[in-house]
């Protein structure tokens, strides 16, 4: 399973970004998908998450109401809409998939490669 992140780049303070993470490869299932983020000097945090089947999501206090996550499941790929972004939402944003490769394969964890994402003020 091979995740691809894009969508990152600069924006200004109040602006808004849309990021995309698609699934490829030998998958089977996927079970969630989590957006995380990693600003310099802290640790990686959890921004938002969403369980494929149903729809479930999930959001860190620090984005909820700014931030949506959403799923296309046909395409298996999942968008987060980022907006009202602020200075602090600066960071490095990475895509998480909890996905089965095979029928007989248990789900784990696979990551994309970060994008980085600058909120200037």
């Amino acid at each position: 399973v091979q995740l691809q992140a894009s969508g990152g780049g600069l924006v200004q303070a109040g602006g808004s970004l849309r990021l995309s993470c698609a699934a490829s490869g030998s998958i089977f299932s996927i079970n969630a998908v989590g957006r995380y983020r990693q600003a310099p000097g802290k640790q990686r945090e959890m921004v938002a998450s969403i369980i494929f089947s149903g729809g479930t999501t999930n959001y860190a206090g620090s984005v909820k109401g700014r931030f949506t996550i959403s799923r296309d499941n046909a395409k298996n790929t999942v968008y987060l809409q980022m907006n009202s972004l602020k200075p602090e939402d600066t960071a490095v944003y990475y895509c998480n998939a909890v996905a089965r490769s095979g029928a007989l394969q248990p789900p784990r964890p696979y990551w994309g490669q970060g994008t980085l994402v600058t909120v200037s003020s």
